[in-house]
């Protein structure tokens, strides 16, 4: 507990007092904000944002580092695999929109990585993940994930090593990156309006840690408990520094939020909002929740949503469209909504979405017993 409470205040701490100096930096080097023009199909209202210091998610990346190390290494609590899968998942997915952001920059045109190849980046992140996540086992044999589809834990019934080690592990590569690309660039898509996909963070990895928190309190590992709890039990491996990870970057957010939140001092940029997806799919992969993620993240589901939905109906209708703009806020400011407006009930969805994950996953507990 001592480790948990010591990560997450020097991560927000990080964030808070240092944020104005990298935003200095930032402005000094010239990475500000390059906004499409109306004519590319963007918001009008986004030009005064022209110029604005971004790529702003290095200084969350870098005060939940500092906090999850300062908060383990001295207070009692060593990192485990676990921890750093998660972060490896973080900094690799950020480093990907990092490279995008600076691309961005460097060229002054809203186009960087093009989709392939920012898809093959997250591939290899996801693929030493996956492959270290199904290894490394404990004294009690468990690893950081399981080769298995899971809701509230794994489901037996979907084993990928069903169909054999070598296509099993294929597959379950393959349903990692599947879920890697997804939620990276589903929070990619999020980030559209000032502060909402840090509130939007705040919510969901706050879930993640509450989920993590209660597996922690249920472990098994005496035979007797397992024989008498074995429904109730969780396999999860290290969920304690799950959880401390979770809140470093909590912590890390809610001190970037003072300085992101409407009217914005700086933007997180490609690399915040993909460190954002890769500490969303690294937690639901370790803590046995991957189904569930879509309820507990559902707010950045919404946005590439309305994407899919614009693209299929423009289609099938023969050139009309759903929505004014997408991504969904889009359409939201096109109907005359303030940006604070907007966001802020976002956020306000996004705390309803991870109350019902948490809500879920508890009566799923209460059921197994």
């Amino acid at each position: 507990m001592r480790s948990l409470l010591a990560a997450a205040t020097i991560s927000l701490t990080f964030t808070l007092v240092l944020t104005p100096l990298f935003i200095r930096l930032f402005a000094r080097i010239g990475w500000g904000q390059v906004i499409r023009t109306p004519e590319d199909g963007h918001n009008p209202g986004h030009q005064a944002k022209r110029g604005t210091p971004t790529m702003g998610g290095i200084v969350f990346i870098l005060g939940t580092l500092v906090g999850y190390l300062s908060g383990t290494l001295f207070g009692g609590s060593p990192p485990t695999i676990s921890g750093i899968l998660v972060l490896w998942m973080m900094v690799g997915l950020g480093l990907v929109g990092f490279i995008d952001d600076f691309m961005k920059v460097r060229q002054q045109r809203s186009l960087g990585l093009s989709g392939w190849r920012k898809i093959i980046g997250q591939v290899l992140v996801a693929v030493p993940f996956a492959l270290v996540a199904l290894n490394l086992p404990n004294r009690w044999g468990e690893t950081p994930a399981a080769a298995y589809i899971s809701f509230v834990r794994d489901i037996p019934a979907l084993s990928f090593m069903a169909l054999g080690g070598v296509v099993g592990t294929i597959l379950y590569l393959v349903w990692i990156s599947f879920q890697a690309v997804a939620w990276s660039n589903a929070t990619n898509l999020t980030d559209g309006l000032d502060g909402l996909a840090t509130g939007a963070g705040i919510f969901t990895i706050s879930a993640y840690s509450l989920v993590t928190f209660w597996q922690f309190q249920q472990r098994c590992h005496s035979e007797a408990l397992v024989a008498a709890y074995a429904n109730a039990c969780y396999p999860t491996r290290d969920p304690m520094d799950l959880t401390i990870v979770a809140a470093s970057f909590v912590g890390a957010l809610v001190g970037f939020l003072w300085w992101n939140a409407p009217k914005a001092k700086v933007f997180m940029g490609d690399v915040g909002s993909m460190a954002i997806g890769g500490v969303v799919v690294a937690m639901a992969v370790l803590s046995r929740t991957e189904i569930l993620a879509v309820i507990i993240a559902g707010v950045f589901i919404i946005g590439p949503g309305s994407v899919i939905l614009q693209r299929y109906y423009f289609k099938a209708t023969g050139g009309k469209r759903l929505f004014l703009m997408s991504p969904f806020h889009h359409h939201l400011e096109m109907r005359g909504w303030p940006e604070i407006t907007i966001v802020v009930r976002l956020w306000i969805v996004a705390g309803m979405l991870a109350v019902t994950g948490v809500g879920i996953f508890y009566v799923a507990w209460l059921a197994a017993l």
